[in-house]
């Protein structure tokens, strides 16, 4: 039988070898991992307060702020002010943003696809 800290040890390769692959697919669409996490958060949640952007993604305030000013600056994203709240701005994807993340989302899905291939259906839902 095999013991918990030997499955952790599995398991956890497991998550950096897919991790590797991820960052891989992300990187080779021009994205780094935080810009791909912002744009499809929006792609998938439509125009979002910035602060809830870097809830949803992990970053902290100021890493947020400098993300959405380079996604910005590549056309990528446009920050809103919030008419009812001075002080909240919302991030929306321009038309370039979006066809930039639907393209990459497509690869990435692919990739992870090819991934996980080598696995049943009935292994995938015992996996999950």
């Amino acid at each position: 039988m095999e013991t918990g800290s030997h499955i952790r040890l599995v398991l956890g390769r497991a998550a950096k070898a897919i991790e590797r692959v991820d960052r891989a697919s992300i990187a080779g669409m021009g994205l780094n991992f935080s810009d791909f996490m912002i744009l499809e958060a929006l792609l998938h949640k439509g125009p979002l307060p910035i602060n809830t952007v870097a809830e949803k993604v992990l970053l902290t305030s100021g890493s947020m702020t400098t993300a959405a000013q380079r996604l910005e600056t590549r056309g990528l994203v446009r920050r809103v002010p919030d008419p009812d709240d001075g002080r909240c701005t919302h991030l929306h994807l321009t038309d370039e943003g979006r066809r930039l993340i639907e393209a990459a989302f497509e690869h990435h899905a692919e990739n992870l696809e090819t991934i996980v291939n080598v696995l049943s259906v009935e292994e995938r839902a015992e996996l999950v």
